[in-house]
């Protein structure tokens, strides 16, 4: 008898996007999230996402697909440039469902979640590490090297 997982996946989507459009391909949100489900029993996909006025639609379409989004307000820099850095949502929000997940994946390349993959290492909650580029992603998560999954070769399964 499968024993059934009940794993939740914390996604930062600023990172992963962009680390894939680098290796020069589209991430399709949607393929992603069968992704998550079929290779590591997620149930629940939290997508950390900056709240821009005009994207609805794509809001919208990642609810439809299966995300639960966590908006961050962002803030307009000279230059037209966006800032929402979702780090202290996406630790915080690990932490509320701690409790009701069996196992955590955690999908990013930033650095800054160290201190969180750590925790859940030590606690027996991390399934797994999914990095977006294993040719750029900080080196503070390189020793959690047994524990991650690179998405370089997915672009046939998570592409667009």
């Amino acid at each position: 008898m499968e024993i059934r997982k009940n794993n939740y996946a914390f996604i930062d989507s600023q990172n992963v996007n962009l680390a894939i459009q680098a290796q020069g391909w589209n991430l399709d949100f949607g393929k992603f999230r069968k992704y998550l489900a079929d290779r590591f029993s997620v149930k629940q996909a939290y997508l950390f996402i900056g709240l821009l006025p005009g994207n609805q639609p794509l809001y919208t379409y990642l609810q439809t697909v299966g995300y639960i989004l966590i908006f961050k307000p962002t803030l307009k820099l000279p230059g037209n440039k966006v800032k929402g850095n979702v780090d202290a949502e996406l630790v915080l929000h690990t932490m509320i469902q701690y409790s009701h997940f069996d196992k955590a994946i955690i999908a990013t390349g930033d650095g800054d979640f160290h201190c969180l993959v750590e925790y859940l290492e030590k606690q027996n909650k991390l399934e797994r590490l999914v990095v977006p580029n294993k040719y750029h992603y900080s080196s503070l998560l390189r020793r959690f090297h047994d524990r991650i999954t690179f998405l370089n070769n997915t672009s046939i399964k998570i592409g667009r």
